[in-house]
């Protein structure tokens, strides 16, 4: 058998794989051989079939498969042995013509798609900002309320407040406030600290059972109302929706009392509010710790990638896309997520140099104690921070056996040596911005 590779570019190439007899001739005569005990054919007892007679009408299909299965091996072989980095898999040219009932001899041509060469280098000389969040009181005190919330309890109180959810019938009224026969109507809940027209919610403060009150603008609430009443956009332009409240709920926010501490953290370890605020805080910075993480990494990558510039065999990518999916998938479907493939693709190439150059690795037992450590942790939310060693192992096993989490739990390892690398290699400079402008920046 003889493989020669012609480089087409930088990028694209072709494989000419020529095949002579004695290269298959002893396969497929096994082949044949094993098919013969096989065949069933009237006035041969069963295996019994003369193998010409199996020649004559199985010879070609058996040929073709050996033919195929020879040149799976030998091109995978061959790309493994001169170590050619390539992109998705070999696929057969299009003018590719092979008469299989009178050839002995073949030549098959392959288009391959080559993985572009890089130089990227991390330099100390390379700065960049790292984000943190400042943590004042007034994050505190949002953060205090939402975990009071969270821990309040459900009352229902005779007239509606600002943050009180409603419920009670929508009803389409003309601009006089007549009932539009067959307009809309709904019953449901509305929650008012999500209603953003001033004059809308002025309206849905202090109503009390059986109240009317006709909300306008609507428009102004498209993201939500559209959500509750399944209308498309423009139906909201000029529409009157009277509202009549049946009933409204309120969550009483829960005491800052040594009960609430003990149950928050367990006994003796929150004793006033100053040491609670204290823990707000500390568990305000480890949560945004990983915000700040992930910003970081986000900006590095993307300077990265440009550094790079990194080009790929776009028409060869978007015929394997296309041949490997097309049951699931057209041309046209390709043609319009291929940038969004192709940034992912560039990306999975540069991450998979960093690696190999800075001999990064994440052996298995790092992946079982870090799904070890996630399966503590939620446990510990629970509210079995204390649950027995065979309950988590147990809970871990499972994780373990699900491909999908394991490969989460990779990632999430290569991204923290990443970052790691990234921190101990550029040069940094902390930020400490507030909450808005840090979530603010991170969209930007």
């Amino acid at each position: 058998m003889d493989i020669v590779k012609e480089n087409i570019d930088d990028l694209n190439a072709v494989l000419k794989v020529k095949i002579a007899p004695a290269d298959y001739s002893e396969r497929y005569n096994t082949a044949l051989k094993q098919h013969q005990k096989k065949v069933n054919l009237p006035g041969f007892r069963p295996g019994k079939v003369p193998v010409d007679m199996v020649k004559k009408r199985f010879g070609k299909h058996i040929l073709v498969e050996e033919l195929n299965d020879l040149l799976s091996q030998s091109l995978h072989k061959y790309i493994a042995d001169h170590k050619i980095d390539i992109l998705g898999n070999p696929l057969p040219k299009d003018d590719s013509r092979v008469d299989f009932d009178n050839q002995t001899e073949f030549e098959f041509q392959y288009e391959v798609g080559l993985a572009p060469k890089m130089n990227v280098q991390l330099s100390p000389k390379d700065k960049y900002s790292y984000y943190t969040v400042k943590i004042d009181e007034a994050l505190i005190d949002k953060n205090v309320e939402y975990i009071r919330r969270n821990y309040g309890q459900i009352i229902y109180p005779d007239a509606s407040e600002d943050k009180d959810v409603l419920i009670g019938d929508f009803t389409e009224v003309d601009a006089q406030g007549a009932v539009v026969p067959g307009g809309v109507f709904k019953n449901t809940l509305i929650s008012i600290d999500k209603i953003t027209n001033a004059e809308n919610k002025k309206k849905l403060i202090g109503l009390k059972k059986e109240d009317k009150v006709v909300l306008t603008n609507l428009s102004d609430e498209a993201t939500y109302l559209l959500e509750i009443f399944e209308l498309p956009a423009e139906k909201l332009n000029g529409l009157f929706l009277q509202f009549t409240l049946k009933n409204l709920s309120r969550i009483a926010q829960a005491e800052l009392n040594q009960e609430f501490f003990d149950k928050m953290y367990s006994p003796g370890k929150v004793n006033n509010q100053e040491e609670f605020r204290n823990k707000i805080r500390e568990e305000i910075s480890v949560m945004h710790a990983a915000d700040s993480d992930r910003k970081f990494m986000n900006e590095v990558v993307e300077s990265l990638m440009k550094k790079a510039n990194l080009a790929l065999p776009e028409a060869f990518l978007k015929k394997f896309l296309y041949l490997t999916n097309k049951d699931k998938t057209t041309k046209e479907q390709v043609e319009k997520e291929y940038h969004s493939y192709s940034d992912s693709l560039k990306w999975q190439l540069l991450e998979k140099h960093l690696l190999k150059t800075n001999n990064i690795a994440v052996p298995a037992e790092e992946v079982e104690s870090y799904i070890t450590n996630l399966v503590k942790m939620n446990f510990a939310k629970n509210g079995m921070a204390n649950a027995e060693e065979a309950t988590v192992k147990e809970s871990v096993k499972k994780v373990l056996a699900n491909e999908k989490q394991v490969r989460n739990a990779y990632d999430q390892l290569y991204d923290q040596k990443l970052i790691k690398l990234f921190k101990n290699t550029f040069t940094i400079e902390k930020k400490e911005i507030s909450y808005d402008d840090f979530f603010k920046t991170k969209e930007q």
